[in-house]
């Protein structure tokens, strides 16, 4: 049962202002309105999903370290949780609906697959660094989150038992998306992912129609790397 959508700051209690301000401050003016995504936010404790040592960041416009201190040591490696704002517009672009299966390639911390969890009926999410993988798995079961599983796995080549997805996301960015993931969509399915090279990333949906997949880019952005995809050449001839 959908919990209602909090419309105003419990002023007595910091974390519920802190969330508050994160929703009306950061996600609402970059056009992200769509209701069921607002109410995820305000539900799913998004503090609950980030290292001890970084809770006051928790509701930050940043990306999170999750594995040490250095912020863009942890950026580099993929090692970091991605600013909410960006989850939240990923999450309204792909509509989830609650008999749609997913598949998310980049655990992290486990956020962004308790959002999806709240919505779909079942999510499968790969994360390929084990201390992550651990990380999130444990942040998911405290939560009481029992229909996302998380698993160590190189979301770039593997192979997906569960599969095939309704819908599959990209929990970070790409310079392109490998035809294998294409080949888990269902019919009717949609894939979401950053795509592209620094200074230039977009936001990128796909949809399968039988053997047909078609692309759009709506927006730009900026993301850090998902491990194990792979990079275009440097040399040019």
């Amino acid at each position: 049962m959908n919990m209602p959508l909090n419309t105003s700051a419990n002023i007595s209690d910091p974390i519920e202002q802190a969330r508050y301000n994160m929703i009306e401050q950061q996600i609402r003016p970059w056009n992200v309105l769509d209701a069921d995504v607002l109410e995820l936010l305000s539900v799913v404790r998004r503090e609950d999903f980030v290292p001890p040592a970084c809770r006051s960041m928790a509701f930050m416009d940043i990306e999170i370290p999750l594995l040490g201190s250095d912020a863009k040591e942890a950026v580099r490696l993929g090692h970091s949780m991605l600013q909410p704002r960006l989850e939240a517009r990923m999450l309204q672009g792909l509509k989830i609906l609650p008999t749609d299966r997913v598949l998310e390639i980049g655990a992290g911390s486990g956020y962004m697959a308790a959002l999806l969890a709240q919505r779909a009926e079942s999510v499968v999410s790969l994360e390929i660094v084990p201390a992550l993988a651990e990380m999130a798995q444990d942040n998911l079961q405290r939560a009481g989150i029992a229909n996302a599983h998380v698993r160590v796995s190189d979301g770039s080549r593997d192979a997906v038992p569960e599969g095939p997805f309704d819908v599959i996301v990209l929990s970070g960015s790409v310079a392109s998306i490998p035809q294998n993931l294409l080949s888990m969509l269902r019919e009717g399915g949609r894939l979401a992912a950053i795509v592209g090279q620094e200074p230039v990333m977009r936001f990128t949906l796909v949809r399968r129609t039988g053997e047909r997949f078609d692309t759009t880019q709506p927006w730009d952005t900026i993301a850090p790397r998902l491990v194990g995809f792979a990079e275009p050449s440097d040399f040019s001839f």
